[in-house]
């Protein structure tokens, strides 16, 4: 049995594991890879379970460990074609791994079938992955958004459990003391989405058959745990929670736990 194990999750920090003890996927590497390797530890699993590394895109807290943790581990490396150039041209990528450019077609590793789909954030080649496993259940991994594009509504309706991006709270946001361009870039399309926008979003995605909510890449300046969830729990008034869906936030870093979908 596939589960999901939200390893890092924040501004700060990215990395998740789909798959069991024996075989799966790591999707960012955005600790360092002690940290990663820690928290894989933690949750009773070995470095040697990671059959691929999938990448979203090339901000640092999606691929601070990464060169690292190939050099220990000799996996592929997946991404866009274009996050697979950056990530080459800057070095994170030592000579001898095999580097696997993703279009539009399936992939499969670690007894999961992985597609891509494109998300809006300003980092070339960003996308997100929707995950069919084994057990012929599907998730994704949906942060860093910007915006709620058709191509990543068409690729997460449907979907049992979903890692959802709700970054920041806009009074928060707008209150707080970031430069104002800051600000901008991040309620920008190009940037997150809010507690609200992960809300609405949230509200279609369980009205397609989704169950299992994870809130994930939230500020830890602009955005608290207890706002997110009370932002989709306001919206979702004609579901109930714990019947219709389940509800969580993604750990900022794993103290242990999956989730079983």
């Amino acid at each position: 049995m596939a589960k999901f194990y939200p390893l890092f999750s924040s501004s700060k920090a990215n990395a998740s594991y789909i798959g069991n003890q024996n075989s799966g996927i790591l999707i960012d590497a955005g600790a360092s890879c002690k940290k990663i390797l820690e928290s894989l530890a933690c949750n009773h699993l070995t470095p040697k379970s990671i059959q691929g590394i999938f990448i979203t895109h090339t901000h640092s807290d999606h691929i601070k460990g990464l060169k690292t943790l190939l050099n220990k581990l000799h996996v592929p490396v997946y991404a866009s074609e274009t996050t697979l150039e950056i990530l080459i041209q800057q070095g994170k990528i030592p000579a001898h791994i095999k580097t696997i450019a993703i279009h539009s077609e399936i992939i499969s590793c670690g007894n999961c079938e992985i597609k891509a789909f494109p998300t809006m954030h300003d980092a070339e080649g960003s996308c997100g992955y929707q995950i069919h496993t084994s057990d012929d259940k599907y998730c994704a991994v949906c942060t860093d958004l910007g915006i709620v594009t058709p191509e990543v509504r068409q690729a997460l309706c449907g979907c049992d459990m979903i890692l959802l991006e709700a970054n920041y709270e806009p009074d928060m946001l707008w209150q707080g003391a970031y430069p104002i361009e800051i600000k901008r870039r991040i309620a920008s399309e190009y940037g997150h989405l809010s507690n609200q926008d992960s809300a609405e979003f949230a509200n279609d995605l369980i009205r397609s058959g989704t169950t299992r909510l994870l809130l994930g890449h939230l500020s830890p300046n602009n955005n608290t745990p207890d706002l997110a969830v009370s932002a989709v729990i306001n919206f979702l008034q004609e579901f109930q929670l714990n019947i219709d869906y389940l509800l969580g936030v993604a750990p900022v870093e794993t103290q242990g736990g999956a989730v079983i979908f």
